[in-house]
């Protein structure tokens, strides 16, 4: 009978670079952030705890979605059955967060929507400890654990950190849509952005400093036919 994870060692895990240890350590890192959350008093802390949950947890899924779940279609036999019940937990989290994210802080509704959240997270927690991840355990080797914690672990550092609605659930099309989407989310994080801004202001540093890459790079195509133009004339004249 499949074990869940959350009671095995590291080793038996398949090591610290198995998906497995690496699915356990991002639904630890997300409990404890969500517990912060709880027991911190409104205001900036509390703020900065919830925003560290979201953008764990939608970079997270985000590379489960991609790299995980199709693996697990492919070598759990009932692995469609088991990833569209997470797929929906996914979904559901993703809209309560899109409504967190436009109501104001301190609000009852958010608080609310928040409560409901955590707790969708930690049954997908639940569900995937218990059910999911160890089916994969059991249908795959240490070797290729081991090769789909990398890939999932390339995926989940470049991966959207908030919710969308444009995003399917499933590879090729997250794929497409999430490349445009994590370039906006990441600069909105780097540049503390509020969520709830047009998103003209995340744009706009990136489209600057690309402007400024264009125009350098054609100030130094310029300069350079100019100085070669330059070394010519030098040349047929000394001639």
């Amino acid at each position: 009978m499949a074990r869940t994870i959350a009671q095995q060692t590291e080793e038996q895990l398949g090591g610290a670079d198995s998906v497995l240890a690496r699915q356990r350590r991002d639904h630890r890192e997300m409990t404890r952030l969500m517990d912060l959350y709880r027991r911190t008093a409104p205001g900036e802390d509390a703020e900065r705890a919830l925003k560290d949950v979201v953008q764990l947890v939608f970079s997270h899924a985000f590379a489960e979605e991609s790299v995980l779940w199709p693996a697990v279609r492919r070598s759990v036999p009932d692995g469609e059955e088991l990833t569209s019940r997470v797929e929906e937990e996914h979904q559901q989290i993703n809209d309560l967060v899109a409504d967190i994210e436009r109501l104001a802080p301190g609000s009852p509704e958010r608080e609310d929507r928040i409560a409901r959240a955590f707790a969708l997270i930690e049954e997908d927690i639940r569900d995937e400890e218990d059910l999911l991840l160890p089916r994969l355990q059991e249908a795959v080797d240490t070797a290729a654990q081991r090769r789909l914690g990398a890939a999932w672990e390339a995926v989940r550092r470049t991966a959207p950190t908030h919710p969308h609605p444009v995003i399917p659930r499933r590879p090729p099309g997250n794929a497409v849509a999430g490349v445009p989407l994590s370039v906006y989310d990441r600069t909105r994080d780097a540049l503390g952005i509020s969520p709830s801004a047009p998103p003209w202001k995340a744009l706009a540093v990136p489209g600057a400093l690309l402007a400024a890459v264009v125009l350098a790079a054609a100030w130094r195509r310029r300069h350079q036919t100019v100085s070669g133009s330059s070394s010519r004339s030098s040349h047929d004249r000394a001639a």
